[in-house]
């Protein structure tokens, strides 16, 4: 990968979608700090619980595009033991009437459904893994953060925080993607104040 030189003398490269700025002086030593994650699991109040950036991603269409479809459903109430047989061919003919121009088929709409299925009163969650990041640290100053793996089952951007280091507001990205190993990953950590 080719750095970039600024005008300062500064260089800076891309590592994994994340701005990385090297040392600025010959023989600063850059120290990598393990961040920590916390949150990002939270869904939109207009979705009742359930995590349709996660279903839409795992499918391929914008959350509204589910979102629109998902409205056309008659969902079974909490505990009552889901629905009858000729409810459920009711509800999924509705979500197919919508999904199905998007090349969505019975068989993928059945394996993302199920995949992000659960029950928060009983103490659930879809499947989730924790994203792993450093922060870079040059003088005892944070200069820009690195990722070392995305995570998965992210709905909202996580906050991240630095042991023992102020660390000023970041942007955290999430990527969604058809594939359940990458859908809902951080892609991104950036400080505001680095990407004007």
């Amino acid at each position: 990968m080719k750095p970039i030189t600024l005008a300062s003398g500064m260089i800076v490269a891309l590592i994994g979608c994340v701005l990385v700025r090297a040392a600025d002086g010959p023989g600063e030593k850059v120290t990598r700090v393990p961040v920590v994650f916390s949150g990002g699991h939270d869904t939109d109040p207009r979705d009742h619980g359930r995590p349709v950036n996660l279903v839409a991603g795992a499918l391929g269409v914008p959350p509204e595009v589910f979102r629109d479809a998902f409205n056309r459903v008659h969902p079974a109430g909490p505990d009552s033991g889901g629905p009858t047989a000729e409810e459920a061919r009711a509800n999924k003919a509705a979500l197919m009437s919508v999904l199905a121009k998007y090349g969505i088929t019975n068989e993928r709409l059945d394996e993302a459904s199920n995949r992000y299925r659960y029950v928060r009163s009983h103490g659930e969650m879809w499947p989730t893994k924790e994203a792993v990041a450093n922060a870079l640290v040059v003088n005892g100053v944070i200069t820009s953060y690195e990722i070392v793996s995305g995570g998965f089952g992210y709905t909202t951007s996580p906050t991240v925080s630095v042991p023992h280091m102020k660390a000023e507001a970041l942007q955290v990205e999430l990527s969604f993607s058809k594939d359940f190993g990458s859908n809902g990953s951080v892609s991104a950590i950036k400080v505001p104040s680095a990407t004007k």
